[in-house]
């Protein structure tokens, strides 16, 4: 082959490749399960398919007599902290938050709660997909 012709091919395959990369659907994480436990609480989050952007948070907490929880996204890496989001009770121990996480990467959420045997902060690690 001369050097013309790959000169001419290499950015053609090149081309081809992206196209055909861009255009296989993203693999999606399926739903991500996390527990943590602290001396008071612990807690069990679900999070479908956990991606930039909106993120929907399933929370099943034990003991369930929890007043109030609200979570707290932190990006350490970047410096990142969004604000507090506050859950909202979906059934006897469970909660469910929205949050939207800008960027891709290794996220912290703080869930911090709050209930009549006291206060407790625990802390759950979340991978986002782009």
């Amino acid at each position: 082959m001369t050097r013309r012709r790959v000169f001419v091919l290499a950015p053609l395959v090149l081309a081809a490749a992206i196209v055909v990369w861009l255009c296989l659907p993203s693999a999606d994480a399926g739903t991500v399960v996390q527990q943590a436990a602290g001396r008071i609480y612990q807690v069990r989050l679900s999070v479908e398919n956990p991606r930039v952007g909106v993120n929907t948070l399933s929370l099943e907490v034990t003991p369930s007599s929890v007043d109030k929880v609200r979570v707290e996204p932190v990006m350490p890496q970047m410096g990142h902290a969004l604000a507090p989001v506050p859950a909202t009770v979906s059934g006897p121990g469970s909660y469910r938050a929205e949050t939207t996480l800008p960027m891709s990467g290794q996220w912290e959420l703080t869930l911090v709660l709050d209930g009549p045997l006291g206060t407790e902060q625990l802390v759950i690690p979340l991978l986002v997909k782009g």
